[in-house]
């Protein structure tokens, strides 16, 4: 979702294909550099999508095989970045998300703490990004503010030219937030040379709020921002690490923190009574790339304890209140992906060829995989997906996007039928990236 300092240079380097997987950590270093005092850039996409299947998968069978499609602006952020010095840097991004929406909630504690929504007009924009940075050296700098959390594969390298295929990746958008970006510090840098090249990124940010957790995407919906200040009680703890040490190859793992969720919830009393809500995520994920392909896979596993106060307290919330209100909300969450892609042209020998990339994505995701007694996993929530299509860069920073969808439900199986209807999908779309000023 955002246009992150680091993100559009890193964007533009890496569809090069052939050029090394670079990582984040070590871009924030780098990507300073082609510009004297300001820049400003953008990107965006659109998506049309052709389906057979209803809205409602939570049926006896499953989603009903109804015949609709439907057509959508994912995202167009604009973003830009100020030098005050060469070690001082500025750093913002606004996003407009499905055409922009405006709906304000407001928790009147002067009217026993009743929720109240406007809704303003139609469409979301969002503040994505506003920090400073100070860079110091290249093992130690610092970042405050508004910022991106590098947990998962998707979050750090979210950008739409930085995936196969019209959407994000399910297995990582359906459990965690995407992109998932709080507030809060980072120091972040990169050391070693050679096979022993790290960059890592430590953060203290904005902690989840336990009210958001739900049946259906797990902790993704509870990340703050509804109101005009977030409950930083309990903070989240954010660390990653990522290895280059091979041309082309970064492979890296992620760690998510917080002590008590519940601490972070609207009201200060709503889990009082019941003890901590720890959260805990841990990620693995890698990419390889040379001029011949583009690889991909990822991991993702998370915990919640005392989901008891989660599934007890949450389906009472007020119907006033911005949240879902679906439990049970689960113990433990899953989520896997391996994807490849090849240039087309290169790999056939066939000079001149535009950048035509044939991909294919296996994932598996289940916000569901461990529920504690005495409630029960919901097998609809169990899904394994395939995924193939192509990539065509008509430009470097502009590509056409098409692919065919399939999602198995309530099953864990690689090939094989679900338990539930299948969802079957055809998609297009086009997005792009650059920098259109610098000076």
């Amino acid at each position: 979702m955002k246009i992150k300092r680091t993100s559009l240079l890193r964007t533009l380097l890496s569809v090069a294909l052939g050029g090394a997987a670079v990582s984040a950590g070590a871009q924030q270093l780098a990507d300073t550099t082609g510009y004297n005092k300001f820049r400003f850039g953008s990107y965006g996409e659109a998506v049309a999508s052709f389906k057979d299947y209803g809205i409602n998968r939570f049926q006896k069978e499953g989603s009903t095989k109804d015949h609709r499609n439907t057509i959508a602006i994912p995202r167009f952020t604009i973003g830009f970045d100020y030098k005050f010095t060469p070690k001082w840097v500025l750093g913002a991004e606004i996003e407009f998300e499905a055409g922009g929406t405006g709906t304000a909630v407001e928790l009147e504690n002067n009217e026993n703490g009743e929720y109240e929504t406007e809704i303003e007009k139609g469409g979301e924009v969002a503040l994505e990004q506003l920090h400073i940075t100070r860079l110091i050296i290249p093992e130690f700098n610092v970042r405050v503010g508004h910022q991106v959390v590098p947990v998962g594969l998707t979050n750090p390298h979210h950008e739409p030219i930085n995936f196969f295929g019209t959407i994000r990746p399910e297995s990582q958008t359906v459990i965690m937030p995407s992109t998932w970006h709080e507030t809060g510090l980072t120091i972040f840098g990169t050391f070693g040379r050679g096979y022993a090249t790290f960059d890592y990124e430590a953060m203290v940010v904005t902690g989840l709020n336990a009210n958001g957790f739900d049946r259906d995407t797990w902790i993704a919906s509870g990340k703050q921002g509804f109101f005009e200040a977030d409950n930083f009680t309990s903070p989240g703890y954010v660390a990653r690490i990522d290895w280059r040490g091979v041309q082309g190859l970064r492979t890296g793992v992620s760690f998510y923190y917080c002590r008590n969720a519940g601490s972070n919830s609207d009201k200060s009393q709503t889990y009082s009574s019941y003890g901590r809500i720890p959260v805990e995520i841990v990620t693995w994920d890698a990419q390889y790339r040379n001029k011949w392909l583009t690889a991909r896979a990822d991991l993702t596993y998370g915990h919640i304890g005392n989901t008891k106060a989660v599934n007890e307290r949450n389906n009472r919330l007020p119907n006033a209140s911005p949240y879902s209100r679906l439990t049970p909300v689960a113990k433990n969450a899953l989520s896997y992906g391996a994807e490849i892609g090849f240039n087309f042209g290169k790999v056939f020998g066939i000079p001149k060829c535009p950048v035509l990339m044939p991909f294919t994505r296996y994932e598996y995701f289940n916000p569901q995989k461990s529920v504690a007694k005495p409630y029960t996993a919901d097998r609809r929530l169990e899904v394994s997906k395939w995924v193939v299509g192509f990539d065509w860069f008509a430009l470097p920073n502009l590509v056409v996007k098409a692919d065919y969808s399939t999602r198995q439900i309530g099953t864990q199986k690689v090939f094989g039928k679900g338990n539930y209807n299948s969802e079957n999908e055809f998609s297009i779309g086009i997005a792009y990236i650059g920098w259109f000023f610098k000076r």
